[in-house]
């Protein structure tokens, strides 16, 4: 016989094998189905709010356009992007501003930006293959401050809770729908979750929510998709050169307001990517230079709004707080 049946205690002992074979067996009675492995280095509490006090909560109102997938050095200065780099010279802006280290594709990183981390993802599945119970994330702190929040996605249903991606939405550029605590009630989802067609009536009706998170579809990102056009980046400037002036132009924005316009993450690197700050509070031409991640966008947001407390890696990281004039 061989080694594996011997009893002699160089061996395996014949009650360790039987115990795994048992295991086997029992697992496969119970149908359990192979489960991803999660590498999520926070520690998760019940997400209680903490109050924190910032000069930044002098910021009413933030708009976040999320664009896709460029290099800063692909954006800065490009002749092609003159609605972009106009942007760049009227507000403020981060020079070395990068998506957290070797973390890709486009869905942990918009996980990152609403709780400072990846929750363990490496892949662009929707909501089906992986979704979160934790109460550790930003909108579920703001929602307990009393904080109003709405995303705004394009290509959307206005009765969805859009947890499945179709047509040029994608669910992995949407971070809300990957946590229980805003899906599991779908009149909830939906009254949060909205079409990007509704956002021009509720600017102009001063209806916006204080955190507005919109998304533009895979033709208008700079991402791609079949049926797109090639020039992505052009497009792009066009869907920004009519939902800027709009966003601009409304009582929430001149009031205190901010835009913050970034990408999810570099092309082919971790960046720098941009990030852009537009607001009547914002350094006209003012280039930060210190490196920061969506860590620094994360912290920020919470500073403005009084919602700590500071989700993993914002608690490490520096605020925002320069690209403004808040005295």
């Amino acid at each position: 016989m061989g080694r594996r049946s011997s009893a002699s205690t160089a061996g395996p002992r014949p009650w360790a094998n039987a115990r795994r074979a048992a295991l086997c067996l029992c697992l496969l009675a119970l149908g359990c189905r192979r489960q991803k492995v999660v590498d999520d280095r926070c520690r998760h509490g019940e997400g209680a709010l903490v109050r924190v006090a910032s000069p930044l909560s002098k910021i009413k109102t933030v708009f976040v356009i999320v664009l896709e997938n460029a290099n800063w050095s692909d954006v800065r200065g490009n002749p092609s992007l003159p609605f972009l780099n106009q942007l760049v010279a009227s507000g403020a802006h981060e020079e070395q501003y990068f998506n957290a280290m070797g973390v890709h594709p486009s869905e942990p990183n918009y996980l990152w930006m609403e709780g400072g981390t990846d929750y363990g993802v490496r892949d662009d599945d929707d909501p089906a293959a992986h979704h979160f119970s934790s109460r550790d994330h930003l909108v579920s702190l703001l929602g307990a401050a009393g904080i109003s929040w709405r995303a705004y996605q394009e290509g959307i249903g206005s009765e969805e809770c859009p947890v499945q991606s179709h047509g040029l939405y994608a669910a992995k550029h949407n971070p809300f729908v990957f946590f229980d605590d805003v899906t599991d009630d779908p009149a909830f989802c939906i009254a949060h979750e909205r079409p990007l067609t509704e956002l021009e009536h509720d600017l102009q009706a001063d209806t916006v929510a204080r955190y507005n998170f919109i998304t533009p579809d895979l033709c208008h990102d700079m991402h791609g998709a079949p049926g797109c056009a090639h020039n992505l980046r052009g497009v792009a400037e066009t869907w920004l050169s009519t939902w800027v002036p709009r966003i601009q132009a409304s009582r929430a924005y001149r009031d205190g307001g901010v835009l913050f316009i970034t990408w999810d993450e570099g092309e082919g690197r971790d960046g720098p990517i941009g990030l852009i700050a537009l607001s009547p509070l914002a350094k006209k031409g003012y280039a930060g230079t210190t490196p920061l991640t969506h860590s620094a966008l994360l912290r920020t947001l919470q500073e403005i709004f009084g919602a700590g407390p500071f989700l993993c890696d914002a608690a490490q990281s520096k605020d925002l707080a320069d690209l403004f004039n808040l005295r």
